[in-house]
């Protein structure tokens, strides 16, 4: 996973109606049904199918560090999947998507101005065909770069060209050392 698609992901955890299982049996009971088995959530989390019926049976209590954030992530991935849904088409369809980010901007300029990166602290409101655009090619398994890509380009239109208002030589906005980057939508 890269910077946007883990950032996608805290946004979408933001918006549980309900807190995911706590217990490590309640965590296991949930996946067993995410997956249909103990085997394949063995696989899932690396252990074995052994171990995933002690965890499920109260036998054991408490998981090894690492394998408790595996669950506890597996769990935060599969939780609420219609919650998600539903807020990602909201996004998508009407409210957009702001993103706040600090990272080194990049720039194809015109002869004569400055297009050397710097880094920049931005908060922007990106529409909801920005919105689309990344669910659905996070959705088709983009990498990264291209998510960045369609990030970028939300904030060349909407930021720096002020949606047609400015810059309007601008011909291109790379999004690079990403220092931290949260959604919201």
């Amino acid at each position: 996973m890269g910077e946007i698609d883990d950032a996608i992901e805290r946004a979408d955890r933001e918006a549980f109606t309900k807190a995911p299982p706590k217990t490590l049996k309640g965590q296991i009971g949930f996946l067993i049904k995410q997956f249909g088995s103990a085997k394949a959530v063995a696989a899932q989390i690396g252990v074995t199918a052994d171990s995933v019926n002690r965890y499920r049976r109260g036998a054991r209590k408490h998981a090894r560090p690492d394998i408790a954030a595996k669950i506890d992530d597996a769990v935060r991935q599969r939780w609420q999947p219609l919650v998600r849904r539903r807020r990602q088409k909201k996004a998508a369809t009407t409210g957009g998507i702001t993103v706040e980010t600090r990272a080194r901007f990049g720039y194809t300029a015109p002869v004569g101005t400055t297009d050397d990166g710097r880094f920049r602290r931005l908060t922007v409101h990106l529409p909801p065909a920005y919105a689309q655009r990344l669910f659905d090619a996070r959705d088709t398994g983009a990498g990264d770069q291209e998510l960045r890509g369609i990030i970028a380009e939300g904030f060349k239109e909407i930021y720096f060209q002020d949606s047609g208002g400015r810059a309007t030589a601008l011909s291109d906005v790379t999004l690079n050392d990403i220092d931290y980057l949260d959604l919201d939508y």
